[in-house]
């Protein structure tokens, strides 16, 4: 997907901050809440996204720990859908 496809989701006001279902052409399907942190647009300029795993949001909710998320290339997605 192209940064502009998936930035107009994700920065959608009613999406901020909800989980969302990524599907990718090679991996299996996850979903997880997109991270907007200190790098956001240098990593949105090329087409990274720093997402964390619905499984850890609370925690990440808690101690907002950047180790929990991990970077995707954005043109690995196939396409994003709401939780």
């Amino acid at each position: 997907m192209t940064t502009e496809l998936i930035e107009k989701f994700v920065e959608n006001k009613n999406r901020k901050g909800e989980s969302i279902t990524i599907h990718f052409k090679q991996r299996s399907t996850f979903s997880g809440i997109f991270i907007n942190g200190s790098d956001y647009e240098e990593l949105k300029t090329k087409n990274f996204w720093r997402i964390v795993n619905s499984k850890a949001v609370e925690e990440w909710k808690r101690t907002s720990n950047m180790d929990l998320a991990r970077i995707f290339n954005g043109l690995s997605f196939s396409r994003l859908t709401e939780q």
